[in-house]
């Protein structure tokens, strides 16, 4: 559904209720009680300079709405969120966790990860800006400065280099000559890559246990019974019995100090 047709939604509850509120409301505010109106329209522009304004609020709405996927794109999320997807499909077990359960732990493990980056931002733009000691470019500027420090410590040359060749961007002497196009694309690349290392380090015991126990089944002559319901009990005891889950995330904290 998009933004407008969301909005438009909201402007008829709103319009709903205020009409089924409207007696009561009336009845006790007396004569002078006031309706809100909400009305949506195109009219024709007077100056040139209006169509300039409505061109910046959809560009900001727009913004807006891909405002989330930009954000996780840029943080530790990517990674934090793919390595919990292998963990599920190395323990076999379906839906357990919950796919709600992992995002909401990969949400707030990357706020809990980006947290001195936030505060850095705040601190360095987001306050100067709102009292009015810096301008909005001086706030991209010093806004972007300590996430683009947090992607380049978690990016390879490798993937940096590709993307600058795809740019046809001249070979940069220092970081703050790669762009911040180029650089997101390489991050998240990065990011995929240590994931899928991480994932191979995920799956190599749980496979071990499951050729373990297809052996064992067939040199008994189980060959009905199929191994992955014998062996998923012996992966979460093993899970359980190293603390999986505690590692699991102290590795991945610590991967991006």
């Amino acid at each position: 559904m998009s933004v407008l047709s969301r909005r438009i939604i909201l402007a008829v509850v709103v319009l709903v209720l205020v009409t089924l509120q409207a007696g009561p409301l009336e009845a006790q505010a007396g004569p002078n009680f006031v309706l809100p109106k909400i009305t949506f329209g195109v009219e024709q522009a007077q100056r040139p300079g209006e169509v300039a304004v409505a061109m910046q609020v959809l560009l900001l709405l727009t913004v807006l709405s891909l405002a989330p996927a930009i954000i996780m794109m840029v943080t530790s999320f990517v990674r934090i969120s793919i390595v919990f997807s292998f963990t599920r499909m190395a323990l076999a077990t379906q839906q357990m966790p919950p796919n709600q359960v992992l995002m909401g732990l990969a949400l707030f493990l990357t706020i809990f990860v980006m947290a001195p980056t936030i505060k850095k931002v705040n601190d360095e733009a987001l306050q100067p800006f709102l009292a009015q000691k810096i301008n909005a470019d001086q706030f991209y500027e010093k806004g972007i400065s300590p996430i683009r420090d947090f992607m380049f410590r978690q990016t390879r040359e490798n993937d940096i280099a590709l993307f600058m060749h795809l740019a046809k961007e001249p070979r940069p002497k220092t970081r703050a000559d790669i762009p911040t196009y180029v650089l997101i694309p390489a991050f998240i690349v990065s990011e995929m890559t240590t994931a899928f290392k991480i994932g191979v380090l995920i799956f190599v015991p749980f496979i071990i246990i499951d050729m373990v126990v297809a052996s064992v089944l067939m040199s008994m002559g189980m060959i009905m019974l199929p191994p992955v319901m014998v062996s998923l009990p012996f992966k979460i005891i093993l899970f359980y019995l190293v603390d999986g889950w505690n590692l699991l995330i102290r590795k991945l904290v610590e991967g991006f100090v």
